[in-house]
């Protein structure tokens, strides 16, 4: 019998969500690119190098998932991470990376 705790399924079905929320490239890098504040949606765009509607879309989904917030000032829409600690998690993903590429080596012993 395992004496493990497990995360309550909520809890892992919040956390897969905001993965998949980052999950694409694009808004991988809208992610980063809010690590340094907020940024408006037309700058997004420009960014990304797509149509408006790809790039709401990416943002109504980030926004839905919990990983990003809006304000509207005027005309404009202005973007910002939900929460700052997402640099650090995407640092922590960073450090991963290159332990996939050694696996059988020592990382897997």
């Amino acid at each position: 019998m395992s004496t493990l705790k497990t995360a309550p399924q909520e809890a892992i079905m919040r956390r897969v969500e905001v993965i998949k929320a980052l999950a694409h490239p694009s808004r991988m890098l809208i992610a980063e690119t809010l690590m340094s504040g907020e940024k408006c949606v037309c700058d997004l765009q420009t960014l990304v190098g797509a149509d408006m509607s790809t790039v709401s879309k990416h943002l109504t989904l980030m926004r839905k998932a919990g990983v990003l917030t809006c304000e509207k000032r005027g005309l404009n829409i202005y973007y910002r991470l939900a929460c700052t600690c997402l640099g650090t998690f995407l640092r922590c993903l960073d450090e991963l990376a290159p332990e996939a590429e050694n696996c059988g080596t020592s990382c897997c012993d």
